[in-house]
């Protein structure tokens, strides 16, 4: 089961943009394979930095609002807010270590 929590157009404000601390979303759709290649490795981070970071999925497919609004033209796409506001991104598949150290970065 994913430790990720599912967001989608309705909620993206509530579970993302009002969030204090680090909330990192991944953009992503069941038919990319990239995507479903990078997903243990956001499990595996979301409980190692549990508590500390906020780990959400948006399947872009379902919630085209978002994808949008976010200018997300390819997946996987990883944003990272620190307080409601984008501070970071890393679009396609990244070994798990590139991932992490964007976590570090902005989890401090």
């Amino acid at each position: 089961m994913s430790q990720a929590t599912q967001v989608t157009d309705a909620n993206f404000e509530t579970e993302v943009e009002k969030q204090d601390g680090l909330v990192v979303v991944d953009f992503w759709a069941t038919w990319c394979g990239p995507c479903r290649q990078i997903a243990p490795s956001l499990d595996q981070l979301a409980q190692e930095y549990s508590g500390k970071v906020k780990v959400a999925k948006l399947d872009v497919d379902a919630n085209s609002k978002s994808a949008a609004r976010f200018n997300v033209r390819s997946i996987p796409m990883l944003l990272f807010f620190k307080d409601g506001k984008v501070v970071d991104q890393i679009i396609g598949a990244h070994p798990k270590a590139s991932i992490e150290a964007k976590f570090k970065q902005h989890a401090a």
